[in-house]
């Protein structure tokens, strides 16, 4: 069974390491952070698949980094919060926390959120895979591709491309990480020997214009210099 990783993000020190304390011995991985800046600099580097994060915090609060974090990430957010933050609380819950536990709490309780909230999240996620698998949807990021419906989005907006610049990004996006050659890529769309292959060049150029925000800098479609392209792995 795959280990869970939690992120505690706490100011409180004792508070903090507690909670690592009680976690780990109920199987968990645990990482921490003092407040919402270290909070979201854990969560880049690592693979997080729930944080408790208090409300009150120097620097960056919870409720700052929950709005930050959920611009790119949708896993569970529990607050701590004291008695005196009812409305940060109600506040926390309207900008993407999922729960809640009140200050001084019983670890038991606290366990039995994170428990809850994280089987609700592998379900829901279970559910997603199996409709994307259903309907041959690939997702890299906030690049979307429906090959059933030959369809093609970026961050809910949808993009219209070509016959030729689809099949380039079906390809592509089947493999995320792979790299392609251009001579690779000309043999699966065109399905004949490469013979110019400078083409390749002026689809992935159009694609960029309407996949990226910045085509100068790519956030999706990446040129390998001297070996193809590719479309990069998301977090």
């Amino acid at each position: 069974m795959e280990m869970n990783h939690v992120l505690v993000v706490e100011d409180d020190k004792e508070i903090r390491q507690g909670i690592e304390i009680y976690l780990k011995s109920q199987g968990y991985e645990v990482y921490q952070a003092e407040d919402g800046i270290e909070g979201l600099e854990v969560i880049e580097k690592e693979e997080i698949h729930l944080a408790i994060v208090d409300i009150m915090m120097p620097r960056m609060d919870g409720i700052t980094m929950t709005v930050k974090l959920r611009e790119k990430y949708d896993f569970p957010v529990i607050f701590l919060s004291a008695k005196s933050e009812e409305v940060d609380k109600i506040m926390g819950l309207n900008m993407g926390a999922d729960d809640y536990v009140t200050k001084p709490f019983i670890p038991m309780e606290l366990l039995a959120r994170v428990n809850s909230q994280l089987r609700r999240y592998r379900n829901f996620m279970g559910r997603l895979k199996e409709k994307e698998e259903k309907e041959h949807i690939y997702t890299i990021g906030g690049l979307e591709l429906n090959e059933d419906r030959k369809a093609v989005s970026v961050d809910g907006e949808d993009v219209k491309v070509t016959p030729t610049e689809y099949k380039i990004l079906l390809l592509l996006m089947k493999h995320p990480g792979r790299v392609f050659s251009a001579d690779e890529i000309y043999e699966w769309v065109w399905e004949e020997e490469a013979v110019n292959t400078d083409t390749i060049m002026v689809h992935v150029r159009n694609i960029r214009e309407k996949i990226e925000i910045n085509p100068k800098e790519p956030k999706y479609l990446k040129v390998v210099w001297g070996v193809g392209y590719k479309i990069e792995k998301q977090a």
